[in-house]
């Protein structure tokens, strides 16, 4: 629903690590069975090309953070559009709101560009001036969610919607996530990292797993 091409489509990405991932391996496996030079420099070059196109990516997302924010700006913008036209779309939005405890992407009025919470006065739908349940802040001891919470949140201002929604944008939740979480995330990074660059225990364990 949200994809520009066929290209970026998850399955399509899927299929393409797994070929990629069989091929290295196999390179591996039958390198180190049969002692083939050639196979265990395709393997060890294949694992360096992966290694360098994984730190070029992660250098230009640091130095181009701007344009990867409004890549995932659109990315957020198309997902609210079609909110509706996709259940598992939904869910996920549902799931990134409550997580980071955030509606919309720059804020809650963003919810203005779905169609069925779009706040102008020609709008025939129910759920006009509308944010979806994930927005609001839980009700403690609720034990069967109220899916009208944010009903006409729209229309009122910040401090107001504050009572009972996340009137924060993902955007801003997000920066402030991997803000206050750089250690995990460079722990994670160099630990991805390390296996890569460090000696190879005998690829002939890559057979047996």
């Amino acid at each position: 629903t949200v994809r520009d091409t066929f290209l970026i489509d998850p399955a399509v990405i899927l299929i393409v690590v797994g070929v990629v991932m069989f091929f290295v391996t196999f390179c591996g496996c039958i390198g180190a069975l049969r002692e083939n030079i050639r196979l265990l420099k395709t393997f060890s070059f294949s694992l360096m090309l992966v290694f360098l196109i994984q730190l070029v990516i992660a250098v230009l997302g640091f130095f181009y953070s701007d344009q990867t924010r409004d890549a995932l700006g659109k990315f957020v913008k198309k997902a609210i559009v079609h909110y509706r036209d996709d259940l598992d779309l939904q869910n996920l939005m549902d799931y990134i709101q409550k997580e980071f405890k955030c509606c919309g992407w720059n804020n809650y009025t963003d919810w203005s560009w779905n169609l069925y919470f779009n706040c102008t006065h020609g709008n025939p739908s129910s759920e006009r001036c509308a944010v979806p349940y994930s927005c609001c802040t839980p009700v403690p001891g609720e034990t069967v969610i109220n899916t009208m919470c944010g009903f006409g949140v729209q229309t009122q201002k910040y401090l107001d919607a504050n009572k009972s929604i996340y009137p924060v944008g993902c955007a801003d939740r997000a920066v402030m996530w991997i803000e206050s979480h750089l250690l995990l995330v460079g722990a994670l990074t160099l630990g991805l990292a390390l296996p890569q660059v460090t000696p190879h225990t005998p690829v002939l364990n890559s057979c047996y797993a």
